[in-house]
């Protein structure tokens, strides 16, 4: 059997439907069938029950899909450092941004970084946070910036930048007098917040609830200056990454730190354990090192 027959066996696995897996592959069934009947006759075992309405593994399919899966991965990564050496100083890196990371603070980073590489190149996936980890996790993406903490018993693990989430608060709200703001105090306010799914929204939610309250949310947007546009006609309060607080300009809007608790907002860079580094990978994770914090 050969490295394309063993993508076939992962592929049937996946779908557990050989009609589904053929259409994947671009095969006719028959043929599929008869590839993985030759493999089950050179290994001496059954890899697949076809006795009921679907398609489940046997004990020794489980046993050699997981096999499997690690000689792909092997010859994956094996393709990978050859192509390190035949591209000495080049590549590609595909990357996972929450769109708050990507918009308002990271892309500066990668533009920094290709001054000095040109000849790396980056394609660029937006999506929350939790998503990216996913897509890491999956090897669906080389990187991936996500907000912490992160299991890292899955993932390699950079620490980035270390900040709190803050309070944004019309100017002439009552609260926007003290110097700083409990969250309990914002209890009865309208939250403006980010999108479920977005960890900013998480963390914000988890803090609320371990003073007392879940929060009213009264709107939701993606994009930070929106709900900045949201306070400033006075529709509610807003908790934000201070990064983008930074960033807005709006003369109705202020900026407070957050009390009783503080909620931390740290981003880190990950990449999936046990994976080969590829050359391009390996100098982007060491330059983003040396623009990191270096403690909270």
């Amino acid at each position: 059997m050969d490295i394309r027959q063993l993508h076939y066996l992962l592929e049937i696995a996946k779908h557990m439907n050989f009609t589904k897996a053929a259409e994947a592959l671009h095969l006719t069934q028959p043929t599929l069938s008869k590839m993985v009947k030759n493999i089950e006759e050179e290994l001496g075992a059954t890899l697949f029950d076809r006795s009921g309405k679907y398609v489940q593994l046997t004990d020794s399919g489980q046993a050699a899909v997981q096999q499997i899966g690690v000689i792909v991965q092997a010859v994956q990564d094996l393709h990978l450092v050859l192509d390190d050496v035949a591209n000495l100083k080049k590549g590609t890196i595909t990357i996972g941004l929450p769109p708050v990371v990507g918009s308002v603070f990271f892309a500066r980073v990668i533009a920094k970084f290709q001054t000095i590489h040109p000849s790396i190149h980056f394609q660029i996936v937006e999506e929350g946070a939790k998503h990216v980890e996913n897509l890491v996790h999956n090897r669906k993406l080389d990187l991936g910036v996500v907000v912490g903490p992160v299991d890292t018993s899955a993932f390699e693990t950079l620490p980035f930048i270390y900040q709190k989430l803050a309070l944004i608060i019309h100017r002439e709200h009552p609260l926007a007098k003290q110097s700083s703001v409990s969250l309990l105090q914002l209890r009865s306010e309208p939250f403006i917040l980010f999108p479920s799914g977005y960890a900013v929204r998480n963390h914000v939610i988890h803090a609320c609830r371990t003073v007392g309250f879940d929060p009213s949310v009264v709107y939701e947007s993606s994009q930070w200056d929106l709900l900045a546009e949201m306070v400033a006609s006075k529709a509610g309060i807003s908790i934000i990454p201070e990064t983008i607080c930074s960033k807005i300009t709006s003369p109705e809007v202020l900026t407070l730190p957050l009390t009783e608790p503080s909620i931390p907002w740290n981003l880190v860079i990950i990449w999936p354990k046990d994976h080969y580094v590829s050359y391009a990978m390996r100098e982007f994770i060491s330059f983003s090192q040396k623009l990191s914090d270096n403690e909270p």
